[in-house]
C-alpha cells in the first residue's frame, strides 16, 4: 500500500492518539478495580463490623467473585463483539462496570457484596476483551505490540492509583470511599468516548460492509488494510506482524467469532494461548489479592505492606513497556517467554529474608512478569487472529485466563488459612510462571505473508484513494 496523504496520515494520528487513550483510561479502572479489593481485604478481615465476620479463606472466595463475572463478561463479549462491534461493547461495558462499582460501596453484607462485585466484573471482563481487538485494528502495523502495551499498561497504572488512594486516603475514607472512585467513569469517560471513541473501519469491511468502511476510513484516517510508513521496519514487521491466515470451513466459506477458534489452523495455538493467559491471571490476581496480606504476616506495617503491592504494579508498568519494544522487534512469544522466567526467579527470591530495598525491587521484577507479562499476551492474542476472529481470541484469553484470575486468590487464601509458611504462597506461583513460559514456548508462529488480515482489500485501497480529495 502506498504512503497516506499527509492530511490523511494526520487525521489517522489523530484518531489513533484519541482511542488508545480512551481505551486506556476505561482498562486504568478495570486496574483499579483488580487492586481495590486486595487494598481492603486487611481491613475486611479484622473488621467484622463492615460486612461480617470474614477469615482468609472466604476472603479468597469472596475475591473470586468478581473475576468469575469477568469471566462472563470477556466470554460474552467473544459471542457478540465480532457481531455487534467494538464502539458499542465500549460504551455499554464503562456505564455497567461503573454502575457495578457504585453499587458496590453501598453493600452491607458479604453475600451482597460478592454479587455486586460479580455483576460488575462482567462489565470490566467486557471491556479487557474489546480493548485488544479495538488496538488491533487502530494500531498501526509494527508498533501494536507497543501500542497495546500502553493501552493495557492501563490496568497497573490503575492498580497503581488504588495503592496510592489507599496509602494517602488511609484514616480519610475507608473502603466504600474507594469503591466510589472506581464509579467516576460514568461521569468521565463515558461522555468523552460517545464523542470521540469510533467504529472500527476494519470490523465494517469484515462484516461486509464495505462502503461504511470506505467513508469511516475516509473520516478517521485508519487504512483499512496494513502497510502505511509508520508500520515499522521492514524487519519488525516481518517478525511481528505476519497476517493471520483466514480461518475457513472445509468448503471454503469464511468462519467468524468463536467457530474460527476452533477451526484447523487455529485449534492447539487457541488452547495454548488460553493456558498462557491462565497462568498470567493467577499470577496477577493472586499477588495482588495476598500479597500485603502475606508481607504483612512478614512483619511489615499496612503502610509498607501497600507499598509492595505498589512495587508490584509499578514494575508491570514500566517492564511492560520495555519489554513490548522488545516484543515488536524480536516478536512477542520469545519476550513473553523470558518475563514468565523472570517472575519465577523473582518470586523464588521473595523466600529469602533479604532487606526490605532487596524484596521491593523483587517484587517490582515479579509485576514484570505476572501483569507486565499479561499485557503482552493481550497483544500477542489479538494480533494473532484475523479480523473477524479478533474479539473471540481476545474473549478467550480473557475469560480462559479469568480461571486462572479465580485460582490465585482461592490457592493464596487456602494456603494462608492453613497456616502454611509465606514461603510457600511464593514457590506455587513461581512454579506456575515457569509453566505460562513453557506452555507460550509452544505456540506456533503463522509463516510470514503478505496477505491483510481480512479480506484482499486492493478495490477497497483503490477507491480509499480516489475519494480522498
Amino acid at each position: 500500500m502506498n504512503a497516506l496523504p499527509a492530511s490523511m496520515d494526520a487525521t489517522r494520528k489523530k484518531t489513533v492518539r484519541w482511542v488508545m487513550a480512551i481505551a486506556a483510561a476505561a482498562l486504568l479502572f478495570d486496574g483499579f478495580d483488580l487492586v481495590v479489593y486486595g487494598t481492603v481485604v486487611p481491613s475486611l478481615l479484622r473488621d467484622p463490623s463492615q460486612l461480617g465476620s470474614l477469615d482468609a479463606a472466604q476472603a479468597g472466595v469472596l475475591g473470586s467473585y468478581a473475576l468469575m463475572g469477568v469471566m462472563v463478561g470477556a466470554l460474552t463479549a467473544g459471542a457478540v463483539g465480532d457481531f455487534l462491534g467494538r464502539r458499542k461493547l465500549m460504551l455499554i461495558n464503562i456505564v455497567w462496570f461503573s454502575v457495578g462499582m457504585a453499587l458496590t460501596s453501598m453493600a452491607t453484607s458479604i453475600p451482597a457484596f460478592g454479587f455486586l462485585r460479580f455483576l460488575t466484573g462482567i462489565g470490566v471482563g467486557a471491556l479487557v476483551a474489546t480493548a485488544g481487538a479495538v488496538v488491533a485494528e487502530f494500531a498501526p502495523a509494527g508498533k501494536r505490540n507497543f501500542y497495546n502495551a500502553l493501552v493495557y499498561s492501563g490496568v497497573p497504572a490503575g492498580g497503581l492509583l488504588a495503592s496510592l488512594l489507599a496509602i494517602v486516603l488511609n484514616g480519610v475514607t475507608d473502603w466504600r470511599g474507594l469503591f466510589i472512585i472506581g464509579a467516576l467513569p460514568l461521569v468521565i469517560l463515558f461522555p468523552l468516548a460517545l464523542l470521540k471513541l469510533p467504529e472500527s473501519p476494519r470490523w465494517l469491511l469484515a462484516r461486509g460492509r464495505t462502503e461504511q468502511a470506505l467513508q469511516l476510513s475516509i473520516k478517521t484516517g485508519i487504512p483499512l488494510e496494513d502497510g502505511t510508513p509508520d508500520a515499522g521496519t521492514t524487519s519488525a514487521r516481518s517478525r511481528t506482524s505476519e497476517q493471520p491466515p483466514p480461518a475457513a470451513r472445509k468448503d471454503g466459506r469464511p468462519l467468524a467469532g468463536f467457530a474460527a477458534l476452533a477451526s484447523g489452523n487455529y485449534r492447539t495455538p487457541t488452547i495454548l494461548l488460553g493456558l498462557m493467559s491462565f497462568c498470567g491471571l493467577l499470577l496477577t490476581y493472586g499477588l495482588n489479592t495476598w500479597l500485603p496480606e502475606i508481607m504483612g504476616q512478614h512483619g511489615y506495617g499496612k503502610t509498607y505492606s501497600l507499598t509492595f503491592l505498589l512495587a508490584l504494579n509499578g514494575g508491570a508498568v514500566i517492564g511492560g513497556l520495555v519489554a513490548s519494544r522488545s516484543a515488536d522487534r524480536f516478536g512477542p512469544r520469545a519476550i513473553i517467554s523470558t518475563t514468565f522466567v523472570i517472575a519465577a526467579a523473582a518470586l523464588v527470591l521473595l523466600t529469602v529474608d533479604f532487606p526490605f530495598a532487596v524484596l521491593l525491587t523483587a517484587v517490582a521484577f515479579a509485576g514484570v512478569g505476572s501483569l507486565g507479562t499479561q499485557v503482552l499476551v493481550y497483544g500477542f492474542v489479538s494480533n494473532y487472529y484475523p479480523t473477524p476472529a479478533r474479539a473471540a481470541g481476545v474473549a478467550w484469553c480473557a475469560g480462559f485466563g479469568r480461571l486462572g484470575g479465580i485460582v490465585g486468590p482461592l490457592a493464596g487464601g487456602f494456603l494462608i488459612s492453613a497456616k502454611a509458611p509465606s514461603n510457600v504462597a511464593f514457590v506455587v506461583f513461581a512454579a506456575v510462571a515457569l509453566a505460562g513460559g513453557l506452555v507460550t514456548f509452544f505456540v506456533r508462529r503463522h509463516r510470514a505473508s503478505t496477505a491483510p488480515d481480512a479480506a484482499p482489500l486492493g478495490e477497497a485501497d483503490e477507491a480509499l484513494a480516489t475519494a480522498r480529495p
